[in-house]
């Protein structure tokens, strides 16, 4: 890591859509506990207070809250179909990071070799 904001950021999103991942993971792993109910990260709001105050953002994980979603019978609040679009969305924008720091290496790996 370059230790600039833009690498520090991307790093932050990571371990948060990590930590969503997992997160994400274990209410599908739950979905007929009953009593279970579905995990939420909220990283973004984190990261986007401390890049718009300025500071550098640190590379901590996102905050874990259970939904307040309605329950079933049982109260159990995990919908598989809305764990499996919180996954795909999550994938999707780990694999945008992922792609925008690969650019970012490989605009300092292009300035090394010309200099």
């Amino acid at each position: 890591m370059t230790g600039d904001v833009t690498s520090t950021a991307l790093h932050s999103a990571l371990n948060g859509l990590a930590q969503r991942q997992r997160v994400t993971a274990d209410n599908i792993a739950n979905l007929q506990t009953p009593g279970f109910l579905a995990g939420r990260v909220d990283f973004e709001t984190g990261l986007r207070g401390a890049l718009t105050s300025g500071q550098t953002p640190t590379a901590t994980t996102g905050t874990v809250h259970r939904s307040l979603e309605p329950t079933r019978m049982d109260g159990n609040n995990v919908n598989l179909d809305a764990e499996t679009v919180i996954a795909t969305e999550t994938g999707l924008r780990y694999q945008l990071a992922l792609n925008a720091l690969d650019g970012k290496y490989n605009v300092m790996r292009t300035a090394l070799r010309t200099a």
